[in-house]
């Protein structure tokens, strides 16, 4: 089996590699991790949706293709090394676009059997603002999709 597990650098996407690696480690299975580009809005996160509009324009910033590519760069390296410390040897694709386009797409494209993906768990106001890319990518699906909190 082949799986893929989406990285994005919060500590949930972080679980989800976890698991992943846990997974298919245990299935003698393969794993990519994929991070989406989409240079078009970066979120700068924290832990709290925005307390108000004012707030949420100071966690929101536009990325340059160039640094999401850098930052993607990282992040899939980081996610292959916690890989190949539990003894996995695992691949990375940088992806390009939506990730809740991109991520399900890229899985179904190449015939992965199986999605990974972190859930932030955000409040349906924060939500409605900004989207959740784990309930988009499990809508857009063909392939199984597991969601780790």
């Amino acid at each position: 089996m082949r799986f893929v597990v989406a990285v994005d650098g919060s500590a949930e996407s972080d679980r989800a590699l976890d698991h992943a690696v846990e997974m298919a480690t245990a299935a003698g299975s393969t794993l990519t991790a994929v991070h989406s580009v989409d240079p078009d809005v970066y979120d700068l996160g924290g832990s709290e949706p925005p307390a108000n509009s004012s707030e949420f324009e100071e966690r929101l910033v536009v990325e340059s293709v160039s640094d999401a590519e850098t930052r993607g760069e990282r992040l899939l390296g980081d996610a292959v090394d916690r890989a190949a410390e539990a003894g996995l040897d695992a691949d990375a694709e940088l992806l390009y676009g939506d990730p809740v386009e991109t991520i399900p797409d890229f899985a179904t494209r190449e015939g992965y059997d199986g999605v990974f993906v972190g859930h932030r768990g955000l409040s349906e106001e924060h939500e409605r603002v900004l989207g959740s890319v784990a309930k988009g990518v499990v809508e857009r699906s063909s392939v199984p999709v597991t969601v780790v909190r």
